[in-house]
């Protein structure tokens, strides 16, 4: 009740309700984009990959993308070369005094969102090339017919194939840009996020025409709640760090004195570590499609491409675990919180200011990282995990990821569908809030 009250105050209030309305139409634009076909798709032939060893290729494409690879459109890059240029940057921060300093100055981090804008064209170009010659060689070995007849030998086609998809992906990012300027909640996880829900209906459909389809459903609806439960209270987990103000005299006034705590979060990196390494998981797939065929080539398409296999899972559950530390260990760093404890005249029982509170907090912090890493790793390869159950239970040596219940809405997405759910109501319960209605959230 409290839920549906907070949801009809929000829309009882007219800059509220216009930002709500704008994020969704913002989000009827980008799906509609996601129809219009690139120039020359064959559409029988991206038909039957839909349906072939290269679905899971697809499906975590479309993650990225918004749904939009399934109809191969002009915003079939979807964010990921805008991700991927963040990445770069954020890596190349770590070892360039000049860009970290940079970073530092004031207006410093819009220098470092325009550089990480410019980064992200080539990364569409590079994008696309892999992404067609990789969709082009499973085509070729479903004899379906090519996606894309033409490219690489019709000049014309080939540049206005390569243009058009890197102005989609600038699309997309202005897109989401939108949302988080003048809607509610961030663009880019929302675009994410409407991508992975408008493909549950047809991967449901297609879990359901399975002959295990009782067994197929069944786990589905198991996974999904105790997933969603474990997201919930890992996301909420936190470690609360004492704080004691000292007391300050200005003339007859006696100022601080008091006691608070900083509330450390299990997982403070929350979903972006999951995008990162989707992300990064399909570049070899895509690195694979830039040469000609060989056997390291196939091995790569074969494990990276299908998204199956040993290999693939391992790399994927170190790639969230270190993006996970990486990305904790960039913010506690950035939020510099010792040096800001002690301006403010603070400090933690038994620890010293300064740079020993910092060095404190950053240990505290890599320690309950562990139970948070841990967590996103599971969480992200419970797909894989759900071959080895349903081999126990059906007896089906393998399953595809067409039919994996884990695969309708896979953990990785539960995480982020959760995680920017979470994240949009507590912003509109600020929003809520600073007009004195009660939130959604207590």
């Amino acid at each position: 009740m409290q839920m549906l009250d907070a949801a009809r105050n929000a829309l009882r209030l007219p800059d509220l309700r216009r930002k709500l309305m704008y994020t969704l139409f913002v989000l009827l634009i980008y799906q509609f984009a996601a129809h219009i076909p690139v120039p020359g798709v064959n559409r029988a032939a991206l038909d039957s990959l839909l349906n072939s060893q290269a679905a899971g290729f697809i499906q975590i494409l479309n993650l990225l993308s918004g749904g939009a690879v399934s109809q191969f459109s002009v915003l079939a890059n979807g964010v990921y070369p805008y991700i991927t240029a963040q990445i770069i940057l954020q890596l190349l921060m770590g070892v360039i005094p000049q860009l970290e300093a940079i970073a530092r100055e004031p207006g410093g981090q819009d220098k470092i969102n325009q550089y990480t804008y410019y980064l992200a064209i080539p990364m569409g170009l590079l994008q696309a090339v892999g992404q067609i010659n990789i969709l082009q060689s499973y085509s070729n070995q479903a004899a379906a017919g090519q996606v894309l007849p033409g490219f690489g030998t019709d000049a014309l086609l080939t540049i206005s194939v390569l243009v058009t998809m890197t102005a989609g992906t600038m699309f997309a990012i202005w897109l989401g840009n939108l949302i988080t300027e003048q809607g509610i909640g961030n663009g880019l996880s929302l675009i994410i996020f409407a991508g992975i829900v408008a493909q549950v209906p047809r991967s449901l459909g297609v879990l359901l025409s399975d002959e295990w389809a009782v067994f197929n459903l069944l786990a589905f609806v198991v996974l999904t709640f105790v997933t969603v439960i474990v997201i919930v209270v890992m996301e909420q987990g936190t470690r609360r760090i004492p704080v004691q103000y000292g007391k300050r005299v200005r003339g007859r006034k006696q100022y601080g004195g008091g006691s608070t705590h900083i509330p450390l979060r299990v997982n403070s990196a929350g979903m972006i570590p999951l995008i990162f390494a989707q992300a990064i998981v399909t570049f070899p797939a895509i690195i694979a499609g830039l040469f000609p065929p060989g056997q390291v080539g196939a091995w790569l398409q074969e494990t990276f491409g299908t998204r199956q296999g040993f290999w693939f899972w391992v790399v994927q559950f170190a790639l969230v675990v270190a993006f996970t530390y990486f990305y904790t260990d960039v913010m506690i760093q950035n939020q510099k919180l010792g040096e800001n404890l002690q301006r403010q005249g603070g400090f933690i029982p038994g620890i010293r200011p300064g740079k020993r509170t910092q060095d404190y907090i950053t240990r505290v912090t890599r320690r309950i990282t562990a139970a948070g890493a841990l967590y996103l790793g599971l969480v992200t390869v419970m797909p894989g995990l759900m071959v080895i159950v349903d081999y126990i239970f059906t007896g089906r040596g393998d399953i595809s990821s067409v039919s994996n219940p884990a695969q309708v809405i896979s953990s990785a997405g539960l995480i982020i569908v959760v995680g920017v759910v979470v994240d949009t109501m507590r912003q509109l319960e600020a929003q809520l809030v600073m007009r004195n209605y009660e939130g959604f959230m207590r």
